[in-house]
């Protein structure tokens, strides 16, 4: 296969509109699935990969059919540049600040102004990764792990295109399997199997105060789900981050819970109920403070990033290649202000902030999403809940005891950052299979609409009342839940916490900061022994039932690892993704279904 790259090749067609209008139709399915994720369990889930296998796989189709031609290899790379950005709309606040805003003011957003505000807060990171781009991928040639590994994967199916269609089965196969489980668990009620285990009261307790004997582990949560997806979320999380979850669930839901209760911090539910939201009330609190502590330590161990970000390249730094500047300087300027522009007036005529807290919020993006790129394209890692904390810790100094500068003008900031991060891998993915770049920031802005219209949408279908849905069972949304005590913290102060979760919190955060200074500190053996600090945060807030399947997940994938290595590295991957977006699709279809038989 000729190198588009190479000055020899004829030219070959980048953006075209079938490649747009596909990856902007798969784009927009998939961010439901990183949405219906993001709501269970505070994750995004790359889907660059599954966009690519999406759009190779139904234009290779429609060739064997005879009537056009397939893909080429740089189509697909525009494609899934659109998939890519408009899978990541969650990020843009859908999972985190924006439902969070509502549960604390009850305040509530149109589809139409939802729309408008995703979209504003996408561009700035958007028109941000324009000015990263050179710096961080031509001249220090930065690796971004998930973005090589999805221009491997293209590379690979167009020189074995039978292999991009078994992956495509495969991913429609495990699809089809999870959404059919999603629907008899739907329609048949199928219920959790508990996990047997009995608590006694101790005399003179909050339990025996309560009139209740003792109570079981199901009224913990303590079961095994039916559905599929988080051992798909497992599988793809890998071994560390499944044990971490199982040692965290353990630590607070069989441990501390049982002390709260009996302590009479918190009342417990009924005998025959199961009391996640009772002993969230109090475990939130240590688990917010583990997870922000460990995401701020190992965010300041890239303090080598962070100076690389802020300074100038070495002298001695690989130069750029000719023509790497994609745009004139006067049409980025001009971008950057319009941006700037847009964002500051939204923020002051959505949620009535002040304009230079706004301007200084988008300027902070700036900074933040240089950061944030930077320990991406090193590590792999996207510190978004890093960005968010800081960015609300910031607001709470310079406009305090205001909800909507503290969760809205952070928006912004870690929306933002977190999104011209995640883009950056596609623009290393392009680079790779000598795209040019200009194409792909047309593509992102397209997917980025096509995001904002399905995924606003989505998000209204499944939470309509933000303040009654989440932070339950069924929606844990972990991420939401850390917005909204960091902002009722800095707004109502510690004598607001429900007794004993001050102590439990400075232990918590304590726990973290061990947790990631042990994990960068040790030689590699050692660190794969240390739990993951934010995993273990996250098990506090999610039912343990979600934690055991999300270690169930984990551990098919180290066996099928060990056991069909080959298979493993080509396939699991695949497998897990189609699981999920199997299984959140089919949430998605059935949540509509219910409104519009007026069920809810």
């Amino acid at each position: 296969m000729a190198d588009p790259s190479s000055p020899k090749s004829p030219p070959v067609a980048q953006f075209t509109w079938r490649a747009v209008i596909t990856g902007m139709l798969f784009g927009g399915i998939l961010s439901l699935c990183n949405l219906y994720v993001g709501l269970k369990i505070g994750w995004g889930i790359g889907m660059s990969l599954t966009a690519a296998l999406l759009a190779f796989g139904l234009w290779r189709l429609l060739q064997l059919s005879g009537r056009c031609q397939g893909l080429s290899i740089l189509e697909t790379n525009i494609s899934q540049t659109a998939a890519s950005a408009a899978a990541s709309i969650s990020a843009a606040g859908l999972v985190a600040p924006i439902p969070a805003l509502t549960m604390i003011t009850g305040q509530t957003l149109s589809w139409g102004a939802l729309v408008i505000w995703t979209f504003s807060v996408c561009m700035v990171g958007v028109v941000v990764s324009i000015g990263l781009r050179k710096q961080l991928i031509d001249v220090e040639k930065l690796p971004f792990p998930s973005g090589f590994a999805t221009g491997k994967t293209i590379q690979e199916i167009y020189n074995h295109g039978r292999h991009a269609m078994v992956r495509l089965q495969l991913l429609g196969g495990t699809a089809l399997f999870a959404a059919v489980i999603k629907g008899i668990e739907h329609f048949k009620n199928l219920p959790k199997a508990p996990i047997p285990g009995w608590f006694k009261a101790q005399p003179g307790g909050g339990l025996e105060k309560a009139g209740l004997g003792g109570f079981s582990s199901s009224n913990l949560g303590f079961a095994i789900e039916p559905t599929l997806m988080m051992y798909g979320v497992g599988a793809l999380v890998g071994p560390r981050v499944g044990i971490s979850v199982l040692i965290g669930s353990i630590t607070s839901w069989a441990v501390l819970a049982p002390y709260v209760f009996e302590a009479g911090w918190v009342k417990p539910g009924g005998a025959d109920e199961v009391w996640y939201g009772q002993g969230l009330k109090w475990l939130i609190w240590p688990g917010v403070a583990l997870m922000v502590a460990s995401s701020l330590t190992s965010f300041a161990f890239s303090w080598k990033s962070i100076v690389g970000a802020i300074l100038p390249a070495r002298s001695d730094a690989p130069a750029a290649e000719a023509g790497s500047e994609v745009l004139p300087k006067k049409w980025f300027i001009t971008a950057l202000v319009c941006v700037t522009a847009l964002s500051v007036i939204l923020q002051t005529l959505f949620f009535g902030i002040e304009p230079w807290v706004a301007t200084f919020g988008v300027m902070l993006t700036f900074l933040l999403a240089l950061v944030a790129a930077r320990v991406s394209g090193e590590v792999n890692v996207t510190p978004v809940t890093a960005m968010g904390k800081v960015t609300q810790l910031t607001f709470a100094l310079i406009a305090p005891a205001q909800p909507s500068s503290n969760l809205m003008a952070a928006n912004v900031t870690g929306g933002s950052a977190a999104l011209c991060a995640d883009m950056m891998h596609d623009l290393k993915t392009g680079k790779m299979l000598g795209a040019d770049p200009r194409p792909q920031y047309l593509a992102q802005i397209f997917g980025v609409l096509a995001g904002s219209l399905v995924g606003c949408a989505g998000y209204l279908i499944l939470v309509p009342d933000p303040a009654r849905q989440l932070l339950t069972a069924e929606w844990p949304a972990p991420s939401v839940a850390a917005w909204k005590s960091v902002a009722e913290l800095f707004m109502k102060g510690l004598d607001a916490l429900p007794p004993g979760a001050v102590n439990a919190m400075i232990v918590g955060a304590l726990v973290g900061i061990v947790l990631a200074v042990l994990e960068k500190v040790l030689p590699e053996k050692g660190r794969a022994w240390v739990p993951s600090g934010p995993s273990v945060g996250l098990s506090f807030v999610i039912a343990p039932s979600t934690s055991f399947s999300l270690f169930f997940g984990s551990m098919v994938a180290l066996v099928a690892g060990k056991i069909a290595p080959d298979w493993s590295s080509r396939f699991m991957i695949i497998a897990a993704s189609g699981i999920i977006a199997g299984e959140s699709l089919s949430g998605v279809f059935l949540a509509l279904i219910a409104i519009l038989g007026g069920g809810g």
